[in-house]
């Protein structure tokens, strides 16, 4: 089993910042990919930011400037470093990878439980 725990999230006026923190636990053999996902009321769920093995990143147009991802130094975290934060942030924040849990097994993709980021003056 995998599991992927967020921490960090919370309520933040409007220009604040935040730092979103995810970890990978279990029964892993590779990550090739993580990222972040986020969920407003009545919406679907969208790619903020993504991050490869390999260091490349993607953002969503949205959030590009303002927020970072990046990979802890175990490869097992990742981190989103939000700054400027807007009221359109407003969501639920998922934690999203692409496991390998053998070399026999082919990826699959693992969701963290999410975390509230609320942008409110």
């Amino acid at each position: 089993q995998v599991q992927l725990v967020e921490s960090g999230g919370g309520l933040v006026q409007p220009g604040g910042s935040l730092r979103l923190s995810c970890a990978a636990s279990g029964s892993i053999f590779s990550i090739s990919a993580m990222g972040w996902y986020r969920q407003a009321p009545g919406k679907q769920r969208e790619l903020v930011a993504a991050i490869i093995s390999g260091g490349s990143t993607n953002y969503a147009d949205s959030v590009k400037g303002r927020f970072t991802i990046s990979r802890g130094n175990g490869r097992k975290t990742v981190n989103l470093q939000m700054n400027s934060l807007k009221p359109e942030d407003t969501a639920v924040y998922y934690c999203n990878a692409l496991v390998q849990v053998s070399w026999r097994e082919n990826e699959h993709d693992y969701w963290g439980q999410g975390t509230q980021v609320t942008v409110s003056s």
